[in-house]
């Protein structure tokens, strides 16, 4: 398709055979990556039960550094399918007075394959783009009861746009708002990134 026509978004119903698909997607890109690929997680709609999403599969990998991992990356996983993005940062929340630097990441997305059409997000682990991922996901997976608002939202949203990049333009500030809903619950309950995590860096705010 050419690069030039615009994908709309397509949102479906919650598939419960996503779970287990993250989960042979998340153990395939471990046995790839080997050890720099410190954590690989299913993040994203398609990880939250119940949520309508676009049948895409977001996955997330933490790494002690992004341009080790970009150079160790890449031929794994072109044997894969994926090809990397030029996208190399993340939105920096609304209202957050952040270096932009350090909502850095890398990008390689996989597209009309067999085993799942998938956005890979590498980011450095203890990175706060690293932790929002996956506070949305477990926020909504403690508050079920917020999933039907936000599939509603979305699903608005993919029939008012006319492509992918504006409808997460317009989805960016609704998720900060989850997040600073998220981010009183997170301190309240403890909640930890990476629960069991051997180093500072994996429970930090």
């Amino acid at each position: 398709m050419p690069n030039d026509i615009p994908v709309r978004p397509v949102l479906v119903d919650h598939d419960p055979a996503w779970r287990a698909q993250g989960r042979a997607l998340t153990g395939e890109l471990r046995a790839a990556l080997g050890a720099a690929a410190l954590h690989v997680e299913h993040i994203g709609s398609t990880s939250i039960p119940g949520m309508a999403a676009k049948p895409v599969f977001d996955l997330q990998v933490s790494v002690a550094d992004l341009e080790e991992a970009e150079r160790a990356f890449d031929g794994p996983l072109a044997a894969l399918g994926f090809l990397r993005s030029p996208y190399r940062h993340d939105h920096v929340p609304a209202g957050l007075d952040d270096d932009p630097e350090r909502w850095v990441k890398r990008l390689w997305t996989r597209r009309g394959h067999p085993d799942g059409e998938v956005n890979l997000h590498v980011r450095l682990l203890g990175s706060p783009n690293e932790r929002l991922a996956l506070l949305f996901r477990d926020w909504f997976a403690a508050h079920p009861e917020a999933v039907p608002a936000y599939a509603r939202f979305k699903s608005v949203l993919a029939d008012a746009v006319p492509d992918v990049g504006t409808y997460a333009d317009v989805k960016d500030p609704v998720v900060d708002l989850v997040i600073a809903v998220a981010e009183p619950w997170a301190a309240a309950t403890g909640w930890c990134p990476h629960p069991g995590g051997v180093t500072a860096r994996e429970c930090a705010v």
